[in-house]
Parts: C-alpha cells; structure tokens; sequence
C-alpha cells in the first residue's frame, strides 16, 4: 500500500501534539517503544516501510499482540494509527512505582556457631568414665544376682514401696514411714511433713496402676569395711514415670491446690538401698534425685 509522506507527518504531529511519549508494555520479545522515535524520523518508517514489518509488530503486519494489558492496533485501510492503553490507577500514577516491600521475622533460626575442639584426651577421659560406671553398674547387679535378685520381682516392690511411701507422705504418718526410709531419708521426710501441714491441713493423692514405665538407671555398691569386703551396701536407682491424682485443702476443707479429676504425668528417680550381709533385709528407699 503506498503511503503519502504528507499524511504519515500530518499523522505523527497529531500523535505528538497528544503527548503520547510511550507506548507501555513488556514480554520476552520486545521492550518499550519510544514514539518520539517515530515523530524525529521519518526514515525510520521508511525504513520498516522497506523491510515489511514494524519492530514493535512480531510476524506479519496484520498479526498483532497485547501484553500487560496494552493493546496496540494499526489500521493501515485508511492510514489510521490507533493506539490503546489501559491507565494504571490515580494512586500508582503518583507514586511513579509500585513497591511491594516484605517484612523480615527479625530473627536467625539456628545460627551456625563452630564446634569447640575437644582435645584427645578429654574424649579418651569421657569414654573411660563411661566404660567405668557400665562395668560398676554391671558388677554390681551381678553380685545381688547371686542373692536371688529378680528384676521383675524387683520392679514389683519398688511401684509398691513407691506407692506405700507416697500415701504415708500425704496422711502425714512418720511412724508408718520410719520403716520404709533410711534414717537421713527419714528425717528429712519429718521436715517436708510439716512445712506441708502449715500450709494445707489435708492433701488427697493417688496414683494410676499399672506405672507408665520403670526402668534402672544405676547400679552401685558400698563398702563399710575395708577388711570384710562381703560387708557392703548395694543401691539401685530406678526412674519412674507415673500418672497421678492430687489435690490440697484448707482447714475448711476448701480446694486450694490441685484437682483429683485430672491425672498429671510425673517422673521421679529415687534410690532404693539394701544390706547384703543382713539376713532378711529388706529394700528402703535412701533418696530423691531432683530431675
């Protein structure tokens, strides 16, 4: 089709009297078209004249795209050139950009620190302790073997005397107890009782059978004379995971601590003591360990 130059400059003066600076849009093909381009040269339209395509025109002169919402149509029928744009909101306009900012959490997860060298020897020292208290903690349960030690029986008495302890504990009955402790246990068990008592008048506890689990931490013996090594004492120490009830009252007997309508899980580790050159001796409990 042949296009008078009178027209095309008649028709790139009205685009700039319009103050069209740019056509906007974007994709992977092709960038933003300056449209002063157009009105400084006619030669550039010569030129795509003499090539057969528009640089901003992919394919054929008739085939057009739209990208982000910018449309752009030539109508060459009656050498019209339409241009469509879609105009961005009033507020973005302003700002010149739209930012899209993220805040930071504010904080480094797990922030990497290096290891602290150990020396060789320092490693060494830690394997022989432990290879120690194994063997101490296996010899010993050897020798209360040879007096008829079980640790299904074992396990058996101790949830008993677990269970026996608690109770008299919570009735306040020291001379029930005295029985059951070794004398230091004993006198401390004395002053736990009574600073409870100045505070609650009674307390209800119960414990939910069977245990959740009961298992031996350590094994240990003791000597009481260097000459008669038959003469020793052996001490088992066993960690308990139990479901209890508990619940405190007042002299009116108002609730002021706990609630027997809840179970609560509880892990205690006590040390259980017995003579192995008294006959009939029985186990007693010699400890509470804070976990």
């Amino acid at each position: 089709m042949a296009l008078k130059r009178s027209t095309i400059q008649h028709l790139l003066r009205s685009l700039e009297s319009r103050k069209l600076t740019s056509l906007h849009g974007s994709s992977r093909s092709y960038s933003n078209i300056d449209v002063k381009g157009l009105i400084h040269g006619s030669n550039m339209l010569s030129l795509c004249k003499e090539h057969g395509s528009f640089p901003w025109i992919r394919g054929s002169a008739t085939t057009l795209r739209s990208t982000m919402g910018t449309q752009l149509s030539f109508f060459l029928n009656d050498i019209r050139l339409v241009t469509t744009q879609v105009k961005a909101p009033p507020q973005i306009r302003q700002m010149g950009a739209f930012q899209v900012a993220m805040q930071s959490p504010g904080i480094i997860y797990e922030p990497y620190a290096p290891r602290e060298p150990i020396p060789f020897w320092r490693r060494l020292l830690k394997l022989l302790l432990f290879i120690s208290f194994v063997l101490k903690s296996a010899y010993a349960i050897n020798k209360l073997r040879k007096s008829g030690y079980s640790k299904q029986k074992f396990y058996v008495e101790a949830v008993q005397l677990y269970k026996e302890i608690n109770t008299l504990i919570a009735i306040g009955d020291k001379t029930s107890l005295r029985k059951l402790v070794t004398e230091n246990m004993y006198s401390g068990l004395k002053n736990e009782i009574k600073q409870r008592e100045s505070k609650w008048s009674a307390v209800y506890w119960e414990l939910i059978e069977p245990v959740v689990k009961i298992r031996t931490l350590r094994a240990r013996l003791i000597g009481v004379d260097k000459s008669d090594l038959n003469k020793v004492f052996i001490q088992l120490t066993l960690e308990f995971l139990t479901k209890q009830k508990f619940e405190a009252y007042d002299l009116k007997g108002a609730i002021i601590a706990g609630d027997k309508t809840k179970e609560i899980l509880v892990r205690d580790i006590w040390v259980f003591e017995k003579s192995m050159f008294h006959t009939g001796a029985d186990w007693r409990l010699c400890g509470r360990l804070s976990v």
